[in-house]
């Protein structure tokens, strides 16, 4: 058996932490519960990423995908491959964004959304012909939600690899 981090028994939580893991059961909220202080502040920071951004959530999903493809998160790859197909994203889209290297057979927008997840995963900063476009192309909210966005899912995909979250044995997406 390989080493990993173990997830925490609902025994071994404060009572507030059990109430907000049973609101999101997922193996990955579980493991952040290991540090209980703050997983509140990580369900905060997911909320308002998935579902409180203005950013398109198709839009999203490429990116989510393709930082999951590049940081090699397959915790992370599996699920976001279930909620970019709730977005519209086709298998074919999703084949091309976990093979080509880098992306440029999707749509402009779609290869420039796999563009700024490489250089976020990849060089940590974003190059300036990638900034200026996606300013062009969303504005300054639009650009911030993005950018966010990308770094937010590699810092989990850091924490879901290093700590070694395996897959929940029943479905939960």
């Amino acid at each position: 058996m390989s080493v990993k981090i173990p997830l925490p028994k609902d025994a071994d939580l404060p009572k507030d932490i059990q109430e907000r893991l049973s609101s999101f059961p997922m193996n990955v909220s579980r493991m952040i519960a290991n540090a209980p202080v703050s997983l509140p502040g990580f369900m905060e920071l997911a909320s308002s990423i998935l579902f409180k951004s203005e950013f398109d959530p198709r839009k999203r999903e490429i990116a989510v995908l393709r930082v999951a493809h590049v940081t090699r998160a397959v915790y992370e790859w599996t699920h976001h491959v279930t909620v970019a197909k709730r977005t519209g994203i086709t298998d074919e889209e999703i084949n091309k964004i976990a093979s080509e290297n880098p992306v440029s057979s999707l749509d402009e927008e779609g290869n420039l959304l796999c563009r700024v997840a490489d250089e976020i995963s990849l060089d940590v900063r974003l190059s300036d012909d990638a900034l200026t476009q996606i300013l062009d192309r969303y504005g300054i909210r639009g650009a911030t939600e993005l950018i966010l966005c990308c770094s937010y899912f590699n810092m989990l995909s850091r924490f879901l690899e290093s700590t070694r979250v395996e897959l929940e044995t029943e479905k939960i997406l």
